[in-house]
């Protein structure tokens, strides 16, 4: 296997509950992306949790980062919640000898007008290109971890640095 794909959850997952009137983290939406997008690299896809990304807790990242450490694959993709990600990405980054790539979508993958394939093609690239180490890949732009922020107000992910609040 070349890429394993851990899922956790967060807004490319989520799905619309008439009945409730609510969205909920449903089924990995990465499979169907991936099936429909012809994709031939050789991964398999293991969810890990199933939760909106602010709801992660410090002992759900802790099971990633240990099933991330236990995972002999050498090229690790997480699908995860934007609100958090970065967090999560800092506890990973001392796992060692590995690639990994953390990405999600800022709407859900059902949505007919979706960054969710985009995303995940753009961060399998950089799963099977970049060094090892850490990142998040977002808006077309691969961030190392710890030099990356989500930016509410522009809806997107950006460098640190870039920082504007206008």
């Amino acid at each position: 296997m070349n890429v394993k794909i851990f899922t956790t959850g967060g807004t490319i997952d989520k799905v619309y509950f008439d009945a409730q009137s609510d969205y909920k983290v449903g089924e990995p939406q990465i499979v169907e992306i991936l099936r429909m997008a012809n994709v031939v690299v050789d991964y398999e896809v293991e969810p890990i949790l199933r939760k909106d990304s602010l709801e992660l807790t410090d002992a759900d990242r802790a099971v990633i980062v240990e099933r991330v450490r236990r995972e002999p694959c050498r090229r690790i993709l997480i699908t995860h919640g934007t609100d958090t990600m970065t967090r999560t990405a800092e506890t990973l980054r001392d796992v060692p000898g590995k690639v990994i790539v953390l990405v999600g979508s800022l709407t859900p993958a059902r949505f007919k007008h979706t960054d969710a394939e985009f995303n995940i093609g753009f961060a399998l690239a950089a799963v099977e290109a970049m060094p090892e180490g850490v990142y998040i890949a977002m808006n077309g732009r691969i961030f190392k971890s710890g030099s990356v922020q989500k930016n509410r107000q522009k809806n997107r992910f950006e460098p640190i640095a870039e920082r504007k609040d206008t």
